[in-house]
């Protein structure tokens, strides 16, 4: 039986396996990658490495083995129809009868255009029969703190958010979360709406910023078609400014405050506040 980890050299995969490795032996976790070279430093812990993609659905044949518990982490690739990604792993993953597989989504609360892929997915995940468990990830700190640039040379904050709050978390935290879902028992069959233990404002994120830097940082709230037009104009892709637009959209409406707790429950332990992970991105 092994722990499988798909996407495991992304930005929340490695985060996983680095949290599985000091819960289980490095032998009982399987990293699976498109590029090994990648994954050099897990393989030399002792991880496995596979290597498929999930545009080659070939290359998922034979991976897992029944027992396994395996974490599917969502594609990045928004313009080449994720759902079907996702369902090669559900598929091969329902051949092999693994005991478990946790699929990263989005908050139930959540309707913006990003969340219909996650809803696709979880229909079929639910279809298939096997056991599952939902972890239904909110917003990223990293997310904001990683895009420091652009507010560091404008001195602004801009947003289509209003006076909405956001319940986000470090990927540190959310990998805490997987870990213990497939470290532990009990999860099956469960959906957890995972998200920061304090929301915050925009209003508030930039005094944060000014706070850390000692530079004059105003939140500067503009309509989505204005924040659209602003992305677009700095190189974003068309499709995925309207998407960001529409999330800022939502969480003007409070759809990604999520306040249950679920979160620092499974990690056990508090959510990582948002001025530690900026302080971080800041010194970087």
């Amino acid at each position: 039986m092994s722990i499988v980890v798909t996407g495991a050299t992304g930005q929340l995969g490695r985060h996983v396996v680095n949290q599985l490795l000091e819960k289980v032996p490095a032998e009982q976790i399987t990293a699976v990658v498109r590029d090994e070279a990648k994954a050099a430093d897990f393989a030399a812990k002792g991880v496995k490495i596979a290597v498929a993609d999930y545009n080659a659905p070939e290359t998922f044949d034979g991976l897992f083995a029944a027992g396994d518990k395996v974490l599917l982490i969502s594609g990045n690739e928004f313009d080449k129809g994720r759902p079907a990604q996702h369902q090669v792993v559900i598929d091969a993953a329902k051949a092999a009868g693994v005991a478990l597989l946790a699929y990263t989504s989005a908050p139930g609360s959540l309707k913006a255009g990003l969340v219909d892929d996650h809803r696709v997915t979880e229909k079929a995940l639910l279809a298939s029969g096997l056991p599952y468990t939902l972890l239904r990830n909110g917003w990223y700190h990293e997310n904001y703190t990683e895009n420091l640039a652009p507010v560091l040379e404008h001195n602004a904050v801009v947003a289509a958010a209003g006076e909405g709050r956001v319940s986000s978390a470090s990927r540190a935290d959310y990998a805490a979360a997987a870990a213990a879902v497939l470290t532990g028992e009990g999860h099956e069959n469960q959906t957890y709406e995972l998200g920061g233990d304090t929301a915050w404002s925009f209003a508030e994120y930039a005094a944060l910023i000014a706070e850390q830097t000692g530079k004059e940082i105003v939140y500067n709230s503009v309509p989505g078609e204005v924040l659209q037009s602003i992305l677009t104009g700095a190189g974003v892709p068309e499709f995925f400014a309207a998407m960001l637009a529409g999330v800022d959209e939502s969480i003007a409406r409070g759809e990604l405050v999520v306040d249950s707790g679920d979160l620092s429950r499974l990690a056990g332990r508090p959510t990582t506040p948002l001025s530690e992970t900026l302080a971080a991105a800041l010194k970087s």
